[in-house]
């Protein structure tokens, strides 16, 4: 397994990182900030520009699959497109009622989703911007969404303790902040304000393994690209690896001061990317 060291690369910002994510072709990094800005970042963080546009914090953000375009939303209500080129707003999408905290292209980039506080799930056609579905049957805060890697399915992490991926229900014992699927879809790994990550059988709907360790809200858990790890980072200030095949943590990163409010992994698996409450982002490869 791949042992991750802080490389001599970071950035730092006067006020604090909420989120941080690879482009897919590993050739920009972009940020949202504590007052409501969005840097993007070539992969030696050097700042190419700063998107400004919404009202209020930036909860989440990505690139597109052909890394061309970027979406962000916000606790501002909506869901934004921009030009990573021109850095220039490309389309407003509105609807929410409330703040939204997630959003994340489809696999093939024609598709939106989006989850709020109003406690609905919204699919968005990318090119019109137009809502085409609002998901009924939520009761809880939606507080992430992602597509499975066929964009057939989509998995919801919920405050009432639940995930849920349309009528299958998995659940932990406090509010679930991140769920994902594996690279083959079979399992889902997921994080929790209980301070544990589980991993859960995507057909039988049963939990089949939980990792411990972590003193403090999990904020993010993803997988490597080969499946065999996944990572986490808490408010614990760490960031750990832990081995799926043997459920131990093989590798603990305790360079970050503060909070590890969110990291990414590149898609080649060689190098992380964290942000921190106390505005660094920080590679490690």
């Amino acid at each position: 397994a791949k042992y991750y060291r802080q490389l001599p690369i970071s950035y730092k910002h006067p006020e604090g990182v909420k989120c941080v994510k690879f482009s897919r072709n590993g050739t920009k990094i972009v940020a949202s900030f504590d007052n409501n800005t969005i840097g993007i970042f070539d992969a030696n963080l050097k700042n190419i520009r700063m998107l400004e546009g919404h009202s209020m914090w930036v909860y989440d953000i990505e690139f597109s699959p052909d890394s061309n375009s970027l979406l962000s939303c916000s606790y501002d209500k909506t869901v934004r497109l921009w030009d990573v080129s021109s850095g220039k707003q490309i389309k407003t999408l509105e609807g929410h009622t409330d703040a939204v905290l997630c959003a994340q292209f489809s696999p093939d980039g024609s598709t939106i989703v989006s989850g709020s506080l109003d406690k609905t799930i919204r699919l968005w056609d990318a090119k019109s911007g137009n809502q085409i579905k609002k998901m009924q049957g939520n009761t809880a805060i939606v507080y992430d969404t992602q597509f499975s890697s066929n964009g057939q399915f989509i998995v919801s992490s919920l405050a009432d303790t639940t995930i849920k991926i349309w009528d299958v229900q998995l659940g932990h014992s406090e509010d679930v902040l991140k769920s994902q699927f594996s690279p083959d879809n079979q399992f889902i790994v997921s994080c929790a304000f209980d301070n544990t990550i589980r991993i859960w059988n995507t057909i039988l709907g049963i939990e089949v393994q939980r990792f411990e360790g972590h003193t403090g809200w999990i904020n993010n858990v993803k997988y490597l690209p080969d499946g065999q790890a996944i990572v986490s980072c808490s408010n614990d200030k760490t960031i750990r690896v832990w081995d799926i095949k043997t459920g131990e943590e093989m590798h603990r990163i305790e360079k970050h001061s503060d909070c590890v409010r969110g990291m990414d992994i590149s898609f080649d698996g060689q190098t992380i990317v964290s942000c921190c409450k106390d505005g660094i982002i920080q590679l490690w490869g």
